[in-house]
């Protein structure tokens, strides 16, 4: 059974409900439903949860400011629902601390698959780096200053071509999906991302490759995904 603690907040029983019942479905069964802001505030600091998917439209206080005042104790991803779909009321969200917003009418089963994306970022973040550089055959890696050296001379490497390379190195021999790889480093949800990753995967080869065409270190898993490795290693 999936541990993770979510806290759902809505004014409307069919709305907390349906969650519910959409994330049990996916193995998450530690959740606490509240109707209101204040006490999803109260509620906060007692479970601590690791997730919260709040409604913007409340009874007492509204979502933004249910927002602000649990940005005084938690930095918890915070998942908002509204009917409003202007982009004002989005980049509200969104400053005043908020990690993804969602309008209504919704997928269930989208909010299940933002809610992994965001705890999955959130176990990434936290996950020790226990080197500061990788050496993998001719490569090296270094994590501290974001910079790719082959055989001792820098590659220009993108932000985005960077942290593709750097997880495929710290899981090292490790097949990682497209998708996994997409919300790692784009940090939102993976639907349609397999030409943007492609791309990205053929500009890294053409720079760290001999012969991008016959790679050695980036490996394709055909149906799976990608995985780097030492060629020099058997």
């Amino acid at each position: 059974m999936n541990e993770h603690k979510i806290m759902l907040v809505d004014d409307e029983p069919d709305i907390l409900d349906l969650l519910e019942k959409a994330l049990n479905i996916e193995g998450f069964h530690n959740i606490t439903k509240i109707d209101n802001g204040i006490f999803a505030v109260i509620a906060c600091k007692e479970i601590q949860p690791d997730i919260i998917i709040l409604d913007v439209m409340l009874p007492d206080i509204d979502g933004y400011e249910v927002c602000k005042q649990i940005r005084n104790f938690s930095y918890c991803p915070i998942l908002f629902l509204s009917a409003k779909n202007d982009e004002l009321d989005k980049i509200l969200g969104l400053a005043v601390g908020g990690d993804d917003y969602v309008t209504k009418p919704f997928s269930p089963k989208e909010i299940v698959y933002r809610v992994k994306a965001q705890l999955r970022r959130v176990e990434y973040k936290q996950a020790p780096i226990q080197e500061f550089s990788i050496k993998i055959g001719e490569l090296m890696i270094d994590i501290d200053g974001c910079r790719v050296m082959k055989n001792d001379k820098e590659i220009g490497l993108t932000a985005r071509e960077f942290e593709i390379l750097r997880y495929l190195a710290e899981n090292l021999g490790r097949v990682i999906s497209r998708e996994r790889l997409y919300e790692i480093v784009w940090g939102e949800d993976s639907f349609g991302c397999d030409n943007t990753m492609m791309v990205h995967i053929r500009h890294l080869r053409e720079k760290l490759e001999e012969n991008p065409a016959t790679p050695k270190y980036i490996i394709t898993m055909k149906g799976l995904g990608y995985k780097l490795v030492n060629p020099y290693e058997k």
